[in-house]
């Protein structure tokens, strides 16, 4: 099942008009139906849309299920209006982290990060980052990502290229329903707390 399909199905569902584009009468039926039943909405884990390029899958199955199909949905959406991505990056230990905070600060290369283990939504399997392609060129820089960050954010995911202090358009992150009314810090206090006893995410 690919996202179109996926919007389909739940038009029908809904009872409104039938185009597999989430348009501002699919998003309003949609929270009336929330609204209504007490439900949040999400690219349930229970679904499975199809798979995409293999790189990209080696990264989406690190991340967390309820994540999963949104990574796989924006993929596909880019693919559709014919822009290249792929999920370069996505689930990071502690460990590995310290490791790309070190880069540019104790070990040689270019400062990467500013996010030390256990302060990177990318440690608790909620992120994941893109790199835009032409062919098999990575394109570090391209206008093609805010066009992404459009489509993320279309999806329900946090955009990094919307943040006012450190862009990063590449990344992209799916925010748990508890932490909706909190700062990035609180999210990560609480993530961290969860991480360390083995509380579920979501």
């Amino acid at each position: 099942m690919n996202i179109n399909e996926l919007i389909r199905q739940i038009q029908t569902e809904l009872n409104i008009d039938i185009d597999g584009k989430p348009g501002p009468q699919t998003w309003t039926a949609i929270y009336q139906y929330i609204l209504k039943n007490k439900v949040k909405p999400s690219l349930s884990a229970d679904i499975k849309l199809d798979e995409v390029d293999t790189r990209s899958e080696e990264n989406i199955e690190l991340l967390l299920p309820e994540v999963k199909n949104y990574a796989r949905a924006l993929v596909h959406k880019a693919n559709e209006v014919g822009i290249t991505i792929k999920v370069i990056s996505g689930l990071r230990t502690y460990a590995e982290q310290d490791a790309l905070y070190a880069q540019g600060r104790t070990k040689s290369g270019e400062i990467v990060t500013n996010a030390k283990g256990g302060y990177s939504n990318h440690n608790f399997a909620i992120a994941f980052d893109i790199g835009v392609f032409e062919g098999n060129k990575y394109l570090a820089e391209s206008a093609k990502y805010k066009a992404v960050g459009a489509m993320g954010i279309d999806l329900g995911l946090e955009w990094g290229g919307s943040w006012k202090t450190i862009i990063d358009q590449p990344h992209f992150q799916l925010r748990p329903v508890w932490a909706i009314d909190m700062n990035s810090s609180q999210m990560l206090a609480e993530l961290r707390k969860r991480h360390a006893i083995g509380k579920a995410i979501f």
